[in-house]
């Protein structure tokens, strides 16, 4: 045999080990993630007082919006290494929904920064503004401005494509329902602009809290306390932005790289989803002592005295 080719077939018979292992290991930190994001929502929607506070209505909204966004991405996922074909409208939709869950979670972190803000700088008013009646008016606003680019994107390509082309069936990549630069700069415009639209609240709604913190508190620990919640999720934010990342990327690597989608699915999509709501659950002290409860409990089934 040919040495160049039996070179060639072992780095390929490496890689397929590799991306074996990278799927393994995905699916099972997903059913962990999956258990552990059934844990936190079950102690919010048991927790009366949860549910009164506009933080954690906010906090549950992004862990379902997350959520929705792992399935259908995992989804779209699964449907690339098979020969499937679905109606377009049904693809549009399915892409649209991961889209727009995608732009929505740091559109919601703003929202929580902005409303640690208010709690912290205007406590006094903190019930007045932050009320449930607001806090779902503004995650119907985040979800709003999540759509309309896709919105959008809709109306170029009915504007670009026979109508026939929404009878046809196709695989739902979301380059097979991409048909013009002008849809790829819409994309584009919007990852960056929120970026720096939720980065500059973030970067804001931290330095009024330091600034406030310093005048009311005595000294850097408080000040380090009171912004420890905004530097939280600005650090959610830059995990959620890595998605947006690769995007850009994707065009400049995919012939130079095989194992390009399983990466951007591992590290992209799924391991900033896993992250943020283990470090939110362990930092806030309302879900970290239900969960020592139920750990407890759980613990003393399975091991009673």
């Amino acid at each position: 045999m040919d040495p160049q080719q039996n070179t060639t077939q072992m780095v390929n018979k490496n890689l397929e080990i590799l991306r074996q292992s990278l799927i393994v290991l995905t699916f099972c930190s997903i059913v962990v993630y999956f258990y552990f994001m059934v844990l936190m929502l079950t102690i919010y929607f048991t927790n009366s007082s949860a549910r009164e506070q506009a933080r954690y209505v906010l906090f549950a909204h992004m862990m379902i919006n997350d959520l929705v966004y792992l399935v259908t991405t995992l989804f779209l996922f699964l449907l690339s290494f098979y020969p499937v074909t679905f109606p377009v409208p049904f693809c549009y939709t399915v892409i649209t929904m991961s889209s727009t869950t995608l732009k929505v979670t740091p559109y919601n972190l703003a929202i929580m920064c902005l409303e640690r803000y208010i709690a912290i700088c205007f406590p006094l008013r903190h019930g007045e503004f932050c009320t449930l009646k607001r806090t779902a008016i503004a995650t119907g606003v985040i979800w709003t401005i999540g759509l309309i680019p896709n919105l959008g994107d809709l109306i170029i390509l009915s504007l670009s494509v026979d109508r026939s082309f929404f009878l046809l069936h196709v695989k739902c990549f979301r380059t097979a329902l991409r048909f013009t630069t002008v849809q790829n700069s819409i994309r584009d415009f919007v990852y960056i602009s929120t970026f720096s639209l939720v980065g500059l609240i973030i970067l804001f709604t931290y330095i009024k809290i330091v600034m406030v913190a310093l005048k009311v508190g005595s000294g850097k620990a408080f000040a380090a306390k009171a912004g420890k919640t905004v530097i939280l999720h600005a650090f959610q934010l830059i995990l959620c932005m890595t998605a947006f990342i690769y995007t850009l990327i994707e065009p400049l690597l995919k012939e130079y790289v095989s194992l390009l989608p399983i990466i951007n699915f591992c590290f992209f999509m799924c391991l900033p989803r896993f992250l943020s709501p283990f470090i939110y659950g362990i930092t806030d002290e309302f879900f970290r002592v239900h969960m020592k409860r139920f750990l407890l409990c759980k613990v003393q089934i399975c091991h009673p005295n």
